[in-house]
């Protein structure tokens, strides 16, 4: 009988400790079940009209009991219209939602700023201070409502993760943020802190915010997501004002204050990295206008779809976003190639342009899996007698073929049309943040040095340690041996030297052929079968496109490596040529 009780016992405090953690609210017999744990969210928003639409898309998509949740939003000198945004929302979730309560002051503006401020990004004294005590309004706010906890959100955070809300009950700490990311290696801790209470780099922070160790950490300081269990006796103790620690001597700022208040207290701050929790915002500096975070957003966006859904736009919120008008940025055409198989990378490519205002025309690859003896035949292709793989040792593959010839019938079309200049891009790239700008950075400096070129890389693969600056040059260098034909662009004559070499009569993959033609690759027997070699190639530098994923990542897939390879007899025999079509195109020639 003992037993079974004590059976009963732990299945109830099981299904019991369920409930509050992942917030099920169901009743046993007698009503014993508990419900989620209370949690009012304070939200401080100011010139943020361009990140709310997608934080509080995300926010309303949190899988938590809405019932369970206040919200807590103030608001004022503003200089968007982020209380417009905000009361539109409100009203929304007013009618849709069965939020506990909403509790928000929303002034409009004038005044824009405060009376020390020389504009949106300089934090003064008095905006510290106004901050700091907003701060502590709504942890006083969450104390006095017996919340259970309160989560401090700042709107510029990207809460992808539906669960996160439970995951960060979950770990049971009185002070916890999830590890939000950012491009340049930002995020919403730090690993260390020196004396005067300002970050400190240390080696622990990279492993941490690349995930390659995971967990909960113990760190000096969070910020942006932080969520307090009000529950705990400790959480007593916390607070944003200087005043109320002892013998503070830090600077005026909220989040240090908070910080040095909770270390001076005993109280670990943690933060976790055991899922991908979302990401945050990379501050302004202090003399940057608004347009500098519209960028910032736009680059945190296209980060995004590299491995990720775009950041969700609710209906409601969807008329706030603004995109920029499209253009080809000064190119004639810009292409994408995408295998018709692969939809999911075009949509991603197309949203990743779509942000980044660019205007282009998607060119169908030549798909691998459908060329057969009789295609390439067709096609009057030839690989190269002495080609072998550097590293596998074996022929090309069909989805190699297919590859250079996507990149071939773009030069023919590039040198039929006679464009003066296109961008080629391929459909499996990441943007470098402010892309536009840098890469009008490269074309002023090739126009203004006055320089003739034929291709220059955006993206690639540096095989060779050292490749000398162009002289004077701020963003170009001349490229040594190469992989990689991510992004580039190309002249008129360059499409014509690329054709007129005539490549499909002794073809290699495209990124072989391209520093051949550019006379850098350290084959010799392979360059001798082309000896013409005056392309005039230059690089981006540093680089403006990446792979979204390298070999051995999550989710990494090629479709030149993983297909057959070329037929026996293709393989630097010359075979027959079926017509005078198909012995144009083989050779290159375009009538112009």
């Amino acid at each position: 009988m003992k037993f079974r009780t004590l059976c009963m016992y732990l299945i109830f405090t099981f299904y019991t400790r369920c409930s509050a953690i992942y917030g099920e609210s169901s009743e046993g017999e007698n009503g014993s079940f508990r419900n989620s744990p209370t949690v009012m969210v304070a939200v401080l928003a100011r010139n943020k009209a361009h990140t709310l639409p997608y934080f509080l898309t995300l926010l309303e998509k949190l899988d938590y009991p809405k019932s369970r949740i206040s919200l807590w939003f103030r608001s004022d000198h503003n200089e968007d219209n982020t209380p417009e945004v905000l009361r539109g929302w409100i009203s929304t979730a007013q009618k849709q939602y069965d939020y506990h309560s909403i509790n928000s002051e929303i002034l409009s503006s004038p005044p824009h700023r405060m009376a020390d401020e020389n504009g949106p990004a300089h934090w003064t004294p008095l905006r510290f201070t106004h901050v700091i005590q907003l701060r502590e309004e709504a942890l006083e706010t969450a104390r006095n409502m017996w919340a259970d906890y309160v989560w401090f959100l700042d709107s510029d955070v990207f809460i992808i993760d539906p669960n996160s809300l439970k995951e960060l009950i979950q770990k049971d700490k009185v002070v916890v943020a999830p590890m939000l990311a950012s491009d340049g290696m930002y995020s919403n801790f730090w690993c260390g802190m020196t004396d005067e209470y300002y970050y400190k780099r240390t080696d622990d922070y990279q492993p941490i915010y690349y995930r390659e160790r995971t967990g909960c950490f113990h760190v000096p300081m969070i910020h942006s997501s932080v969520l307090v269990d009000l529950r705990k006796a400790l959480s007593n103790k916390l607070t944003f004002l200087p005043e109320k620690i002892t013998s503070y001597s830090g600077p005026h700022d909220d989040i240090i204050t908070f910080a040095v208040g909770a270390n001076k207290s005993d109280i670990p701050l943690f933060v976790c990295n055991d899922i991908n929790y979302g990401f945050v915002m990379i501050p302004l500096e202090q003399n940057d206008q608004l347009h500098a975070d519209y960028e910032q957003l736009t680059n945190l966006k296209v980060e995004v779809l590299a491995e990720f859904d775009p950041l969700p736009l609710s209906e409601a919120m969807a008329k706030y976003v603004i995109y920029p008008e499209a253009d080809t940025l000064g190119f004639d055409e810009i292409y994408v190639i995408n295998l018709e198989r692969r939809p999911e990378r075009r949509s991603r490519m197309e949203t990743s342009l779509r942000e980044l205002g660019i205007a282009a025309k998607f060119i169908p690859a030549v798909d691998g899996r459908k060329l057969d003896d009789a295609v390439l035949l067709e096609m009057g292709i030839t690989q190269m007698t002495e080609y072998a793989d550097p590293y596998k040792k074996r022929p090309m593959t069909m989805g190699e073929i297919g590859c250079f010839m996507s990149h071939f019938n773009i030069w023919t079309e590039v040198a039929q049309n006679r464009m003066a200049a296109v961008l080629v891009l391929e459909d499996d790239i990441r943007f470098e943040p402010f892309f536009r700008k840098k890469l009008y950075g490269v074309m002023d400096e090739l126009r203004d040095m006055r320089l003739q070129w034929d291709l220059v890389y955006l993206g690639r693969k540096r095989l060779e340690k050292e490749e000398p600056w162009v002289p004077d040059a701020k963003h170009l260098v001349r490229p040594g041996y190469s992989y990689w034909t991510l992004g580039y662009m190309l002249s008129f004559p360059g499409a014509r030297k690329l054709l007129d070499a005539r490549p499909l009569d002794n073809l290699v993959p495209v990124d072989e052929y391209l520093p051949i033609l550019f006379d850098r690759h350290p084959e010799e027997s392979w360059k001798e079968r082309f000896p013409k070699r005056d392309l005039v190639a230059y690089s981006a530098a540093p680089l403006l496109l990446f792979p979204t994923h390298y070999t051995g990542d999550k989710g990494y897939v090629s479709d030149t490596e993983n297909s057959e390879v070329i037929p026996e007899p293709l393989r630097g025999s010359r075979p027959p040529v079926a017509d005078q079509h198909s012995r144009q195109h083989r050779q290159g020639r375009v009538e112009l």
